[in-house]
């Protein structure tokens, strides 16, 4: 009975873990009946849309030497900011794929133009963004046109 109840104190005693923060995707998001205060009603949208993305990556994005080397293909997933003003912020490597693609992931990021700010109730608000830097085969980004969201296959 001790045993038992010894056990349940130390898991009683052990911090619950954090949740991990909501990430909203452009072209994933839904109105609801009862938004939460911290989700957006629009969502944030790079200039020109899904297309415009597209080509910013095929003229920004310099596939790396050592990569090129190694045969190293794939997509570095990032995670920024998009502020009120539509500036980017806060870029960092959700997923890694080598260091030289994550640097130059990086790199883009920091070129990015401001994007349209993601909205609620009329009034801009800043918002987490993931977004997935193609590497290697640069016709694995496709454009859906009907739903204006950016694949990877």
């Amino acid at each position: 009975m001790w045993a038992v109840g010894l056990a349940a104190a130390a898991q009683a005693q052990q911090p619950t873990p954090a949740k991990a923060p909501v990430v909203l995707k452009p072209g994933r998001m839904q109105a609801q009946a009862r938004p939460a205060a911290n989700r957006p009603d629009v969502p944030p949208q790079f200039p020109g849309g899904a297309t415009a993305l597209s080509a910013f990556f095929q003229q920004q994005v310099k596939y790396p030497e050592a990569a090129r080397v190694k045969k190293v293909m794939g997509n570095v997933l990032t995670r920024f900011t998009i502020e009120t003003d539509g500036r980017v912020t806060n870029p960092t490597i959700a997923t890694s794929l080598s260091p030289e693609c994550d640097a130059e992931a990086l790199r883009v990021l920091a070129l990015m133009p401001a994007w349209q700010p993601a909205t609620r109730k009329g009034q801009p608000v800043a918002i987490q963004v993931q977004l997935p830097v193609p590497f290697g085969n640069s016709t694995n980004l496709q454009v859906e046109k009907s739903k204006t969201k950016v694949k990877f296959e």
